[in-house]
This record gives C-alpha cells, structure tokens and sequence, in this order.
C-alpha cells in the first residue's frame, strides 16, 4: 500500500506542490497514491495560505503512466475486486473540483490516468518530444473522466484518442490547445509552471477563484446559464475590500495589498 512517501506535499510562499514519487513504476497510480491524491486536494481547498497549485512528478520520463495496472492484476487474483473499488475518488473528480487553480508541470509522458490528471489540471506545461494519450482501450479499462475534453479539443480529435488509444505528442497537442506550454528540459518545466503559479499568486485571491468556478460552471451549464452563474460568483468579488483596493493601489502607483476578503 505504499510507505507514505509516494504523494509529496509541500507549501511555499502561497504556492502548493504537489508530486508524484514512485519514479521506479513510472509514478503509475496505486491505491495509496489515489487516496493520498484525495487527501492533498482536500488540503490545497482547506488551507487559507495556500494560493495555487503545481502537480508534478519525480524524475523518470513518464509524468504519470496511469493505474498501476501491475497492482489492479494483483488485487483481482488476490482478493477478487476490481482496483476502483478501493479507491475513494475513483475517476478523481474532486481534482477537477478544487477551486484553486492547478498547474500540471509535466516533465514526461502522460497517458491514461496521467492524461486524466493533465485533464483536471487547468493549466498545463509539457516537455517537448513527449507524448499523452487516452490508452485505456488497449487494456480493456474505460475512460468517462475522459468527457470533459470535448470542451478542450475538438471531437474528431477526441475520437481519434478515445478509439485508437494512439499517444500524441506533446507539441500537436499543444497546437490543438491543450497543452499552454512546451519547454525543451524538466526544469525549463517546472520553472515556467512555478513562474505561472506566481503570478497567479499574486492576483486577488477572490477574483481568481470566481474566475476559475465561472468558467468550469460555464462548461457544465452552457453559455446562457453559465453567464447568469458567473455573474452571481462574482457579487463577493465587486463586494469585497480587494475589489476598492486594485484600483487605488493602481492610482497610487503601487503593488496592492490583497486581503481576501
């Protein structure tokens, strides 16, 4: 079930990162790391100085290669269940539900599950000359945490990726807009997701997660609905001291002191 040390979690300057460390099974997700997962989520949306978040993986050339297939094999043989059924968030919807922004810093292959983390990241950095892909039909597993990438790539391509569970690399999917960022080596990587994460940081707190709920309601809702949604998330936000804070420290030539509040 793992030593405790697969899923690393550490907070610095308002900024949250976490990794995936099982770099000897190309950081494929066990049970343990799921549920770890799970917990991280919950404490990144818990946690008042935590501003953003950054997803990585130690260093192996594969981000994440998805289920540990070697385990779910071993747990039907031995115990007779399927590997989702012990894990708490199976398709890990509460990571697409955390009302931080996430930042997948992918320094190596995604495919399967790792497709899936990069999917509920909202920004995405890759390494050049690597590859995603939605593999799941060649082994014989399914993908519904899959749907939301209709709203991100356009449907033949998302067809061409569900059925022939083909990989693609890094830089078509980066042309098709689903990946932010291409960058030549793991630490050119992680700095251009670090440097986004700053940035983000150092936003208004507030108008940054109205701005993330509204346009995640917008896809779920539709336009008309996710409109009249927004516009509702965002009353606290025009409420707020932060919101008469901007444009006096604007006026006043200086970095404004956000509150949160």
């Amino acid at each position: 079930m793992g030593d405790g040390t697969e899923i690393l979690f550490e907070c610095k300057d308002g900024i949250a990162t976490v990794t995936l460390n099982r770099p000897e099974r190309r950081n494929a997700l066990s049970v343990a790391m799921a549920n770890r997962l799970f917990e991280a989520w919950e404490e990144v949306d818990a946690r008042d100085d935590i501003r953003v978040a950054i997803l990585t993986s130690a260093p192996c050339g594969t981000f994440c290669a998805g289920m540990d297939l070697k385990e779910a094999s071993e747990l039907r043989r031995e115990k007779g269940v399927d590997i989702l059924t012990l894990i708490q968030d199976p398709f890990h919807e509460r990571m697409r539900a955390v009302r931080k922004p996430v930042i997948a810093a992918m320094t190596g292959h995604f495919a399967a599950g790792g497709f899936m983390l990069a999917l509920n990241s909202d920004i995405r950095v890759g390494l050049a000359g690597t590859s995603g892909g939605i593999t799941e039909a060649k082994v014989g597993r399914g993908c519904p945490w899959a749907m939301p990438v209709l709203w991100q790539l356009p449907q033949p391509i998302v067809m061409e990726l569900v059925l022939s569970a083909e990989v693609m690399s890094v830089e078509r999917l980066h042309n098709l807009g689903f990946v932010n960022h291409v960058e030549s080596d793991p630490d050119a990587v992680l700095r251009r997701a670090q440097a986004i994460a700053e940035r983000i940081r150092d936003n208004a707190p507030l108008s940054v997660r109205a701005a993330k709920e509204s346009v995640l309601r917008t896809i779920d809702r539709g336009c008309a609905a996710g409109i009249e949604d927004a516009k509702r998330i965002h009353e606290a936000v025009y409420a707020s001291e932060d919101a008469q804070e901007g444009p006096r420290a604007f006026a006043e030539m200086r970095a404004p002191v956000w509150q949160g509040r």
